[in-house]
């Protein structure tokens, strides 16, 4: 991160009160961590894994940390969480693929319904700036998971442009590296027991990105936000299979899981006719609607 971008986040962080839901999950973990490095007055974060926040409470030893257990499900503990806070950072959803298409109603609710609970959130409390987190599967979605993503981001470029004094944006990420259930987790559990590393196609490719990469982009989008804009870094796209190479050369080939594409894309067709392209990132302005 560059002196001017560091000198702007600590003004822009300097004694503000901070909610992160999901915020005890792999890249919620990290960015919490990195937000504590800032003169902030307190991060919340809110999640639904008990022991996770105990983790984290134990692990970080910040007087600044609040961690609450609760739902964005539930409106009233959201809104409580949301009292008085002038940063709100949402990494909560159901991400597994496979779990999202064989529990739809779950997967709609948390992904969907949550965050429309949060926009109503925002609506009440007026917090100064939201940051969804989204995914590259909400480009041209052919999953459950990623089309609940897709709702999650035109839910924040409306509440971008409609709730007023609230600057809202969406981050889109391809996969980190560091998240749990990621494809590096499974693999090298595979390898610890002598098994094949599962592939699912030897074509496929997916773009990745560290969490300590990912968590100074969402920070920087912080410094950008405005009015519903979609931010999206340039991220490198890998060979699955290159990469299992790496670890290993016993694979096992498993094929697509429901949906699943042989190469996601970070920007649709008619996103990137549209969006402002910088050395290190696509913006998508959204449609005023």
């Amino acid at each position: 991160m560059i002196k001017s971008q560091k000198a702007a986040l600590i003004k822009e962080l300097k004694n503000k009160s901070i909610l992160v839901t999901g915020g005890a999950g792999s890249i919620g973990s990290v960015l919490v961590e990195r937000l504590l490095k800032y003169p902030v007055q307190s991060v919340r974060v809110l999640d639904i894994d008990e022991y996770a926040l105990a983790k984290m409470s134990k692990r970080l030893k910040d007087s600044r940390l609040r961690t609450l257990l609760g739902s964005i499900l539930n409106q009233d503990r959201l809104d409580m969480a949301g009292d008085g806070i002038d940063i709100v950072f949402h990494f909560a959803a159901i991400k597994n693929i496979e779990i999202s298409e064989f529990n739809p109603i779950e997967t709609i609710d948390t992904n969907v319904n949550g965050t429309v609970n949060m926009i109503k959130m925002l609506a009440k409390k007026k917090p100064k700036k939201f940051i969804n987190i989204s995914t590259d599967k909400a480009a041209d979605a052919s999953t459950l998971y990623g089309n609940t993503k897709q709702l999650g981001e035109r839910l924040t470029s409306w509440a971008g442009y409609h709730i007023k004094g609230t600057k809202s944006a969406t981050v889109r990420f391809g996969n980190v590296i560091e998240s749990r259930g990621n494809v590096f987790e499974i693999w090298n559990e595979e390898k610890s027991n002598n098994k094949p590393l599962s592939i699912t196609e030897p074509s496929m490719q997916r773009y990745f990105i560290h969490a300590d990469e990912a968590a100074d982009f969402i920070l920087n989008s912080l410094l950008l936000a405005s009015t519903g804009e979609i931010f999206i870094p340039k991220m490198k796209k890998y060979n699955i299979k290159k990469l299992a190479d790496s670890i290993s050369k016993s694979q096992k080939i498993i094929g697509l899981r429901r949906g699943e594409k042989l190469q996601e894309i970070l920007l649709n067709a008619d996103e990137r006719a549209n969006a402002i392209e910088k050395d290190d990132m696509w913006i998508i302005k959204p449609f005023k609607n």
